[in-house]
């Protein structure tokens, strides 16, 4: 996937734990294999080709399908598991991998649990007692600042999610064109249980634009966004600052 991932753990039995987290590391590489599109013979690339059916793919595979063409469902369409035609479920790999991976390492015994990948987190537990995961979102208008602290305080299980333009340039797609989406965003950030689908509605709500973008985040229940345009507006839905601090 390209991306770096870092793991934090708290409490439970360390030899266990430590062993799980090497299994989950060895689990991400092991989705870079199957998932990426820039490998020519990774399953997902020759499942597009033709050159495998779903059903000779790895279970994985079929699992982050249904998991994609409901994220479309619920976007109205707005993301979407293809590229340009082609098979490209990437939008959804990613998050999905790491929240697969924290839950790994929260079901073998540590009670607090974070796993960054590439900005993305999603934390389960506590690390520490009385003490919430905070997670800091970066200003894409200030390199080296934040936007805001999301704090996962009273929550078993938090996950925030970032899409925009400032690390990796244009890259997120409006999927009613097969071109880059052109709208007046430079940053969506979504906080939610899930990096599953946190990462989703984060880019479904940047190819929307603003005003669109937060109308819809609004309508979905648990999840709360703060989107910045590139003139420095901010938008929030009205549950966001709930979670900041």
């Amino acid at each position: 996937m390209g991306t770096v991932f870092s793991f934090d753990a708290r409490g439970g039995d360390p030899a266990v734990v430590g062993a799980v987290l090497d299994e989950a590391a060895a689990g991400l590489r092991r989705v870079d294999e199957v998932f990426s599109t820039y490998r020519e013979d990774s399953q997902v690339s020759r499942l597009a080709r033709g050159e495998l059916s779903l059903a000779q793919c790895a279970p994985e595979v079929a699992e982050v399908l249904e998991l994609a063409a409901e994220a479309e469902r619920v976007s109205d369409g707005w993301f979407s598991p293809s590229y340009r035609g082609r098979l490209d479920p990437t939008g959804i790999v990613k998050g999905w991998a790491v929240e697969r991976a924290a839950r790994l390492v929260a079901d073998a015994g540590a009670s607090g649990v974070s796993v960054n990948g590439g900005g993305d987190v999603q934390v389960l537990g506590t690390p520490g007692t009385r003490r919430p995961w905070r997670v800091g979102v970066a200003d894409p208008l200030r390199p080296g600042g934040l936007a805001a602290v999301v704090s996962a305080s009273g929550a078993k299980e938090l996950a925030v999610a970032t899409s925009g333009t400032a690390e990796r340039g244009t890259h997120i797609v409006d999927p009613r064109t097969g071109r880059s989406a052109v709208t007046d965003l430079v940053a969506v950030t979504v906080v939610g249980p899930r990096l599953t689908w946190a990462d989703c509605w984060a880019t479904a709500a940047f190819a929307m634009g603003s005003r669109e973008g937060v109308r819809w985040l609004e309508s979905l229940e648990g999840v709360e966004g703060l989107l910045m345009t590139a003139g420095g507006e901010v938008r929030c839905t009205g549950g966001l600052a709930g979670w900041l601090g």
